[in-house]
């Protein structure tokens, strides 16, 4: 009993593999599959810059004492995801700009209160 994997050579199967797997990849095909509702995630990266994420300087200056740059880094986040929904771009940018968002937000939060 043969299977597929012993007749296609290694090298084939090693760049399937890095190609059809990776992590961009799969991202990219989710963004894809949510271009229909690109304006719901507009509006949800929106909602959730304004409430969650836009008190993050305040707390992080006032408690942790960080540095006025949290404050720059928040709005230009922000500005940038409002400008990207609001220009027609496409819903690739609109994620992964919403998504890089949640990270350095979450990292600017681990970074100054741990």
């Amino acid at each position: 009993m043969t299977t597929l994997a012993a007749k296609t050579p290694l090298k084939q199967q090693t760049i399937n593999s890095l190609t059809g797997t990776s992590v961009w990849t799969k991202w990219l095909a989710f963004a894809d599959s949510q271009a229909p509702k690109k304006t719901l995630w507009f509006l949800i990266s929106l909602v959730s810059q304004g409430v969650l994420f836009l008190p993050i300087p305040a707390l992080l200056m006032y408690y942790f004492n960080a540095p006025i740059a949290v404050l720059a880094v928040t709005l230009i986040l922000f500005f940038a995801n409002f400008i990207a929904g609001m220009g027609g771009s496409n819903i690739r940018t609109t994620l992964t700009l919403f998504a890089a968002s949640i990270a350095i937000h979450v990292l600017m939060l681990l970074v100054y209160i741990l």
